[in-house]
């Protein structure tokens, strides 16, 4: 299993999605419900009619629509698609159909197909700052944007563009970036990065040779415009200003084999999660890189001790916070919660799902 995301217009429950990836059984979209207080893990499962399922998204505005690329086999050959879904409503309860087995689950409803030109589709990635109407897809060699519809039944093609160079480059992940209005992505093909002006669909900045081997992740800083990290095959973990492409600002090599997914909280940009195919799951504070790099002063703070004792005290320093060891195999995704800034989850190969916390004594230090 592969496929993880938040329901990123969830914020009051928190909720997660895995898709899985079954050769021999139908494949599923998983709902999962984490009580914070009760420590409580409840499930929703919805049938996947078309594949196994290699990436999942959700609607930034609407908590019932998700995206999904899966694997379809058609006349002997494997294909890679894309497809917009609506999730049936978890609190209603639909009798199964006379041909369903007891206990079958509910169909996840297709609200329309993402056109690939042939390609593999590697990712669908919505608009963080729109109205949920505006998403893009990534394929072998084409970005795409698509506008939704009001009722999300069909989507157009607004614009796309060719990723052209030696060799055949192709996509391999990609990443919205929150700042800007929402007119700029970043995209992985290789071993390098490259962000694109929606607007005029030109590369606009270009990471090269980024990682020593393959870009597994890209994420940007919610809080800083122009800071983005990356993860790759290379096992690092290293972080960017995409005004200053030629050299990074950091490297974490806290990982031994490849790494797969890096995540920037979306609240408190210090706390970066990572996973990898070594079964862990890393969280660093990387505060010299943050938007908050030094201790907050209180403005009211007169006293000249508390003063003293503020310039006194050295800045707080970077490193690894927690390393959780509960997989036992690869590691390939890791999401924080859209509802708490304080929960997290990873997903392993074998199906593993686990939810964890910012350890508390760290989550006081953020906010006292």
């Amino acid at each position: 299993t592969r496929a993880l995301t938040s329901q990123s217009a969830e914020t009051d429950l928190i909720r997660f999605l895995v898709g899985t990836q079954s050769l021999r059984h139908d494949n599923q979209v998983h709902l999962i419900d984490f009580d914070d207080e009760t420590c409580l893990v409840n499930k929703h499962v919805f049938h996947h009619s078309v594949g196994e399922i290699w990436h999942i998204s959700s609607s930034p505005s609407n908590k019932d629509i998700i995206s999904t690329c899966y694997n379809q086999v058609i006349d002997n050959k494997s294909e890679m698609k894309a497809a917009l879904w609506r999730l049936p409503l978890v609190d209603e309860t639909q009798p199964p159909s006379q041909t369903a087995a007891p206990g079958h689950p509910r169909s996840l409803y297709k609200l329309c197909d993402l056109d690939s030109n042939g390609e593999s589709m590697k990712s669908v990635l919505w608009n963080p700052s729109g109205d949920g109407t505006q998403l893009i897809t990534l394929s072998d060699q084409h970005l795409k944007i698509w506008q939704l519809n009001a009722d999300a039944q069909a989507v157009e093609e607004i614009d796309t563009t060719v990723l052209e160079g030696k060799g055949q480059p192709r996509f391999t992940t990609g990443a919205w970036n929150p700042h800007h209005g929402g007119s700029q992505v970043a995209t992985a093909n290789e071993s390098t990065v490259r962000g694109w002006d929606l607007r005029s669909m030109r590369q606009v900045y270009a990471l090269d040779n980024a990682h020593g081997q393959c870009v597994r992740d890209v994420d940007f800083n919610p809080n800083k415009q122009y800071y983005l990290v990356t993860c790759g095959d290379d096992c690092k973990v290293k972080f960017w200003d995409t005004r200053n492409p030629n050299e990074s600002l950091m490297v974490l090599s806290d990982h031994s084999h490849w790494v797969w997914r890096v995540r920037y909280n979306h609240f408190h940009d210090q706390l970066v999660l990572s996973s990898s195919s070594d079964s862990r799951v890393i969280l660093n504070k990387i505060v010299s890189l943050s938007s908050e790099p030094f201790p907050h002063l209180d403005d009211d703070d007169d006293d000249e001790e508390h003063r003293e004792t503020h310039e006194s005290s050295s800045p707080p320093a970077d490193g690894v916070i927690a390393t959780y060891e509960e997989h036992e195999d690869s590691v390939y995704a890791v999401e924080w919660s859209s509802a708490d800034p304080w929960v997290f989850a990873s997903l392993s190969y074998d199906g593993r799902l686990v939810i964890n916390r910012v350890p508390r004594t760290e989550k006081y230090k953020i906010l006292l």
